[in-house]
């Protein structure tokens, strides 16, 4: 079986849980401090040795383009200033990957985003990310599906256990343990009820899928919140082909809720030394202001 080496990036969303500002901002390219969230997902691609990124976008998302492209004017800017370290970091943004660009040009859903896809993928597997999901982890997230993927010969998504309270905003899997990190996936129920939940494992944002997928994903059947769903073309590719969903390891975080946005900011400064240093008192006298001494 070829070796996954395409991705895809549907990043034509309509951002409402941002909302006003994602009303002229795409939620990819919301900063993770100084680094749009997008960034990270494209980088995890190139870690995993992934050549060759579709971005699906759609109106208004123009500036996820111009960050990935060259910057003539502020390049000039920055070494006629002698701002070398700067200059380099801009330089590469522009050089990361192979990065090409399609629109949907209405919000029809994730399925059809991905379907958007198909002549640019061909006949070769590939990987999906969602550009608002960032996975830290030591191995990239992709790379332990594209592991999977290889020795089972089939497509492959990442899960994890969500709280009750978040069922309903996941495709939670029903299927049957292979081992303590994988399942055979049976069913997968979008955005059940927590009474109709088969489970508390639910789908985040890194797939990867054989090109079977497109001839699965039906733009004639939208199903919950009148959309072409994912969810929907597992369920007929599972009728044709294994589909497994695999337990990763590593942290996930949902940049494209605002609890989760502002989470990730706060681990991610954590990790900056001179950012720390300056956080870690505020976030002490905050605890004390509220919450008494300890």
């Amino acid at each position: 079986m070829k070796t996954v080496k395409k991705a895809v990036i549907p990043a034509a969303g309509l951002g409402t849980r941002f909302l006003p500002v994602t009303k002229s901002m795409p939620k990819e390219m919301l900063p993770i401090i100084n680094i749009p969230a997008i960034h990270y997902v494209v980088d995890e691609a190139i870690r995993a040795g992934i050549e060759d990124i579709l971005i699906v976008t759609a109106r208004g998302k123009r500036s996820i383009e111009d960050y990935f492209d060259d910057a003539p004017e502020l390049e000039a800017h920055l070494r006629e200033n002698g701002k070398l370290r700067l200059l380099d970091r801009v330089r590469d943004v522009s050089t990361l990957a192979d990065i090409h660009y399609i629109r949907q040009r209405e919000p029809r859903g994730l399925g059809d985003a991905i379907l958007r896809a198909k002549k640019h993928v061909g006949d070769e597997p590939f990987a999906v990310f969602l550009g608002d999901d960032l996975v830290r982890s030591e191995v990239p997230c992709i790379s332990q599906l594209i592991r999977v993927f290889e020795e089972r010969k089939g497509s492959v998504i990442a899960v994890e256990e969500v709280p009750d309270e978040k069922v309903g905003s996941y495709g939670i899997i029903k299927g049957k343990a292979v081992t303590d990190r994988l399942m055979q996936i049976e069913n997968v129920i979008e955005k059940p009820r927590l009474a109709d939940a088969p489970s508390r494992v639910g789908a985040v944002g890194r797939y990867v899928f054989t090109p079977k997928l497109f001839d699965c994903i039906d733009p004639a059947a939208p199903g919950v919140g009148n959309e072409i769903q994912l969810a929907d073309a597992i369920n007929r590719l599972t009728k044709i082909a294994p589909v497994y969903a695999y337990r990763f390891e590593g942290i996930r975080y949902d940049t494209g809720d605002p609890f989760g946005y502002l989470r990730t900011i706060l681990d991610f400064a954590l990790e900056d030394e001179e950012l720390k240093s300056r956080i870690l008192p505020y976030l002490r006298n905050i605890a004390a202001k509220n919450f008494g001494e300890h």
